[in-house]
């Protein structure tokens, strides 16, 4: 390994089942997520877009920590922390959700995994999840068990993962739905496997339950995609954004909620379970929203790089909001971004200037998703 022998945070930030095998296979840059380091850098991120919407990628992402919710009242507890409706979900399938304060704020994003009955996973976004579901837990009155599983994600994604999955499991993995999970094995590995994924592609992940078999969970799979052109891989900025997908803490925060993301689809305030913000989600639905997330087009040479700050969005002079995720999109050949503006400005053909590092440019307020809105390859 020798240069990237020791990264240098200190043992508060966690290492990943899988951190010495991407190192290994070429990773030379890390950030913090969750207190784990996740690789962010295996070259030109230009080449690893490429890589996953072309071919397939692996990526580390055992910082999506997982809280399991077990007990009597597990489903009860679950509902409480979600506007959204779960009294249909099934064992075996995953749904995206949003987890609200008392204010209605956004604490994270995270997929939900219904493993059993009385069995729960939030695989989460970068954020607290876990001390805030024990802190809830203190005070509901409610028989459950809150705790983080040894439970270690990986994602497989791009075209060629169904492929790669059949090579692995066999073509009985085909019939995995979209949002569904299975518990399975690979060479007495033990895994959950779902059809799920942070890339807007085709995609599944892996949880593994066994961090001691980390490294051979991941050569095993590397070894099983080499004929189909499988790359070592990180989550890609330019997809993500080119399909609308959020980062907590950039996208949305705290003090973000459901309605100025456009994401009402995730709140039903009529069902009878009670749920942690449902009456500031009430008033917020009744009052509207004085904010709404956009899709920007933004003129002026291509990005070299994602945004490190928010960016000001400005409109005659007035600021109206702020870019919170941009990058330049090959594909699209634009400058593609999310924005929060003011909801009085935020129709599409809108014209507005961004205040990057560069200086002024101008932008256009369009539509988001940028490409497949219909989410119709990641369903497949």
């Amino acid at each position: 390994m020798g240069a990237f022998d020791d990264f240098g945070f200190g043992t508060q930030i966690r290492k990943s089942p899988y951190f010495d095998a991407t190192v290994r296979w070429g990773a030379t840059g890390f950030s913090v997520y969750n207190h784990m380091y996740i690789p962010r850098d295996f070259g030109d991120p230009e080449q690893n877009f490429r890589n996953l919407v072309n071919d397939a990628i692996l990526c580390d992402v055992a910082v999506e920590r997982q809280v399991e919710i077990t007990g009597p009242d597990a489903a009860r507890f679950t509902q409480m922390l979600t506007p959204r409706d779960l009294s249909t979900m099934q064992v075996g399938q995953c749904k995206y959700i949003l987890i609200t304060n008392q204010d209605g704020g956004i604490l994270n994003d995270p997929v939900l995994l219904r493993l059993a009955d009385n069995r729960f996973w939030i695989s989460l976004a970068d954020s607290d999840v876990l001390l805030w579901a024990q802190g809830v837990a203190v005070h509901a009155g409610m028989d459950v068990a809150i705790r983080e599983p040894d439970v270690s994600p990986l994602q497989l994604q791009g075209p060629k993962s169904g492929m790669i999955m059949e090579a692995l499991f066999g073509a009985e993995i085909a019939s995995l739905r979209y949002y569904r999970l299975r518990e399975m094995e690979l060479d007495g590995i033990p895994l959950v496997v779902s059809r799920t994924g942070w890339s807007s592609e085709l995609g599944y992940e892996l949880y593994l339950q066994d961090g001691s078999r980390g490294d051979e969970l991941w050569e095993r799979i590397m070894a099983a995609g080499e004929p189909f052109g499988l790359k070592p891989g990180h989550t890609s900025t330019i997809r993500r954004i080119e399909g609308g997908m959020l980062s907590y803490h950039a996208d949305a925060d705290i003090d973000t909620n459901p309605y100025e993301l456009g994401l009402d689809r995730l709140v039903n305030l009529d069902m009878e379970a009670d749920f942690i913000g449902k009456a500031a989600l009430r008033r917020i639905r009744d009052e509207g929203v004085r904010r709404r997330q956009v899709g920007l087009i933004i003129g002026g040479e291509p990005l070299k790089g994602p945004n490190t700050t928010f960016w000001p969005v400005r409109k005659d002079g007035a600021t109206i909001g702020k870019v919170t995720s941009a990058v330049h999109s090959p594909r699209l050949k634009q400058n593609i971004a999310l924005a929060m503006v003011l909801v009085e400005h935020a129709s599409v053909g809108v014209e507005v200037e961004v205040v990057t590092r560069a200086g002024a440019v101008p932008a256009t307020i369009a539509q988001r998703p940028f490409y497949d809105p219909e989410k119709k390859i990641a369903s497949g």
